[in-house]
């Protein structure tokens, strides 16, 4: 008689919020397709809880975990390793199990680059707005500068905040880029062609909000991104398109990112239209 196997392998997410990250929905579509026996977890962490967090994930021998707001840079001191290019980037979304150690990866610019060539739009030679210099906005420009983006501004109301992600870019990367503060109403420079918000405005439960930008400055030759999966269609984007230009939501992003996590965790390559499918369904999207 074969030995059933009752143990789980878990991995998840540390994040505070969590209770509305839709990651789960399309990891867990992924285990189930493959028959794997594998659990993604949503799990509420506190800033000051980090530590503790990381230990808990060590004792319970957890394959790996996603980290989002706001633990993706603050990670970086409990882990064994972190990947040439998320110490790079300077922030860490994943990590991964390798024996005893606890080494962290970054997916988050990669699964943008993924969705926007899906979206048939080569980086090389574009000139971006990235509005943010948070963690994700550090990981799409690095990707953006490295894939041959012509010139990147980084507008952020934290001056210091921006010209610290403007000076890696600069020292690090062959792109020019320059800091740009955040104004009200600021105004999209002529000639951008690539327009990217990477903050967490307009994300759920704050749907009504979108990033403070004049949208008259928008037109039909730019393309307007929000990594913001749910809502998948934010009223950042809409408010673009009433503007003329084409837009590109952030389920793509999310669902290339996971599917590359899942394949360092599981060694399998991700069913992605799976994923797509199910995160699709649940957000209710058409």
């Amino acid at each position: 008689m074969s030995q059933t196997n009752y143990q789980s392998e878990l991995v998840g997410v540390f994040g505070d919020p969590i209770a509305e990250n839709p990651t789960i929905v399309m990891l867990e579509a992924a285990f189930k397709h493959l028959k794997l026996n594998w659990r993604y977890l949503n799990i509420q962490v506190h800033a000051s809880d980090l530590a503790n967090a990381i230990t808990g994930l060590r004792a319970f021998n957890m394959q790996g975990i996603n980290l989002t707001i706001p633990h993706k840079v603050a990670v970086l001191e409990f882990l064994d390793e972190v990947a040439p290019d998320a110490a790079l980037i300077g922030a860490v979304n994943t990590v991964r199990r390798e024996g005893s150690k606890l080494i962290g990866e970054n997916t988050d610019g990669k699964g943008f680059m993924r969705a926007l060539s899906e979206a048939g739009v080569d980086a090389a030679g574009q000139r971006v707005v990235v509005l943010g210099a948070g963690g994700a906005a550090r990981a799409i420009t690095v990707e953006l500068a490295l894939a041959g983006a012509a010139h990147i501004d980084v507008v952020n109301r934290s001056q210091a905040r921006g010209e610290t992600l403007v000076a890696l870019l600069n020292d690090r990367t062959p792109v020019r880029s320059a800091y740009v503060p955040w104004t009200p109403k600021y105004r999209i420079p002529g000639g951008s062609t690539l327009i990217i918000n990477a903050t967490s405005i307009g994300l759920y439960p704050n749907v009504t909000e979108q990033p403070d930008i004049d949208f008259s400055s928008l037109s039909s030759d730019m393309l307007v991104c929000d990594v913001i999966p749910n809502p998948a269609d934010t009223l950042f984007l809409k408010s673009a398109r009433q503007q003329g230009a084409r837009t590109l939501d952030g389920l793509g992003m999310l669902v290339y990112q996971g599917a590359i996590a899942f394949k360092l965790w599981t060694g399998h390559d991700a069913p992605v239209a799976v994923m797509h499918a199910a995160l699709k369904d649940a957000l209710r999207v058409a």
